[in-house]
């Protein structure tokens, strides 16, 4: 029966300390947020927010026709501020400009060093 509580106790302990680190954790993947709000013929405007430890180096972009295999232009931004809070920033597009009334998909992402994702967005839209 000792041994019964022994470990009904150490159960106890365990999954309040895995509870408490889901509850820390939560809170840092929260502030990661990625959004295009404007498009432009060769550049994109986006709004992100990243927390310092959330590893995020640069914003990638991708512009392409809605149904295509590739975009077909492409864009980096580094120099990102990570402290939780909404920044704005200006992607340029490299490759065929976007005309006025075109439908397409639009990719943003938040990547770390590597080029992993942290987050990221598609959406179509017509300038």
């Amino acid at each position: 029966m000792a041994t019964f509580q022994k470990s009904r106790l150490a159960l106890t302990v365990f999954g309040a300390l895995g509870a408490a680190v889901i509850a820390t954790a939560a809170p840092a993947l929260a502030g990661n947020s990625i959004d295009a709000t404007a498009l432009g013929p060769e550049n994109i405007s986006v709004d992100y927010s990243c927390d310092a430890g959330a590893g995020a180096t640069s914003i990638k972009a991708m512009v392409g026709e809605p149904q295509a295999d590739r975009p077909s232009a492409v864009g980096a931004q580094g120099g990102l501020t990570c402290d939780g809070a909404t920044h704005n920033t200006v992607v340029m597009l490299d490759g065929a400009p976007i005309t006025r009334g075109q439908q397409v998909q639009v990719r943003v992402a938040l990547v770390d060093n590597t080029d992993n994702v942290i987050t990221g967005q598609a959406k179509v839209a017509t300038p």
